[in-house]
């Protein structure tokens, strides 16, 4: 009798052992602590130094004057910098106009038919993978390749446009790129052409996340497609909408690559990029007066962070 119930106490006891939680303390060796140190600490410094000191540094060099060639030449104009930017260049108001009317074309055209063909695309027709990348393989692309590809397209001798409209003649010619009345739609036709997929995608990702019970309730209602859009998709597509108003902001603020490789902000298209771009590292060299730029066109961004945040 006491053989078994020994046993049974045994048994009890490796029962209690098997079901207790075993804590193993793990201690990081020195070599794990300098490895995890400089995976953090690399890019930390190198964030700092790349980041937020070149930026504070913009900040101070815009009230100086300096030609980038030895700290000992740098001089303090005060805000001398920004009242010529304001009142004494006559690119600066035709740069934040042409900036205003990129962001509104990429807003009332690419945006519209982004979300038009995301709707499409998430039916599940046919090839939609297909049509997928097709509509997003120009913002995988180099945006100077793209630049150089519409570049034969409005070609004033061999171009496809003037080809198709028959302006490839001598004493006809059209020329897209060196008219200051066309570069620029000439441009944000290309930059249309890209900004489309990008919202396609942006716009297809918001699809997804719809609850699939929201359509089947909207259609017990007896709504039709389009009520069910308005009434119910769109509506919580609005994080969505709040992604898209952000990157078109930037897309139209940042816009550069496409505009230097068409005629390197020739007049027509004066942006306010090409303009700090040219004063900073082109031949101007006026590190000074290309910051002061720089926050000027970074003001024009802050009065929209609020609302986008609200939104």
């Amino acid at each position: 009798g006491s053989s078994c119930s020994g046993a049974g106490r045994v048994t009890a006891n490796d029962a209690r052992w098997k079901t207790s939680p075993v804590v193993h303390k793990r201690l990081l060796t020195r070599r794990d602590r300098i490895t995890l140190g400089f995976m953090a600490g690399v890019p930390t410094v190198l964030h700092v130094a790349l980041v937020w000191v070149t930026a504070l540094a913009s900040i101070a060099l815009a009230f100086t004057s300096w030609d980038g060639i030895g700290f000992d030449s740098i001089k303090w104009v005060g805000l001398d910098n920004f009242q010529q930017l304001f009142s004494d260049n006559p690119q600066f108001w035709p740069a934040v106009q042409h900036n205003v009317i990129w962001f509104v074309v990429l807003i009332l055209i690419p945006t519209p038919f982004g979300l038009f063909l995301a709707v499409q695309l998430d039916k599940k027709i046919r090839f939609s993978r297909v049509y997928q990348t097709a509509f997003f393989l120009p913002v995988v692309v180099s945006l100077a390749v793209t630049g150089f590809v519409w570049q034969l397209v409005y070609n004033p001798d061999t171009g496809l446009i003037n080809s198709l409209i028959g302006a490839n003649k001598p004493g006809h010619y059209i020329d897209w790129i060196g008219d200051p009345k066309l570069n620029l739609w000439a441009v944000l036709i290309a930059a249309s052409w890209r900004h489309t997929g990008y919202m396609m995608i942006l716009y297809l990702a918001g699809l997804k996340g719809v609850d699939p019970s929201l359509r089947e309730a909207s259609s017990l209602d007896g709504a039709n497609e389009w009520q069910t859009f308005k009434n119910v998709i769109f509506p919580t597509l609005r994080p969505t909408n709040t992604v898209v108003l952000v990157v078109t902001i930037i897309e139209a603020l940042r816009a550069f690559d496409l505009v230097f490789v068409f005629n390197k902000g020739a007049q027509g298209t004066e942006l306010l990029s090409i303009l700090i771009t040219n004063n900073i590292i082109g031949e101007s060299s006026r590190i000074g007066y290309g910051s002061a730029s720089t926050w000027s066109s970074s003001s024009t961004r802050a009065p929209r962070a609020p609302s986008c945040c609200r939104s």
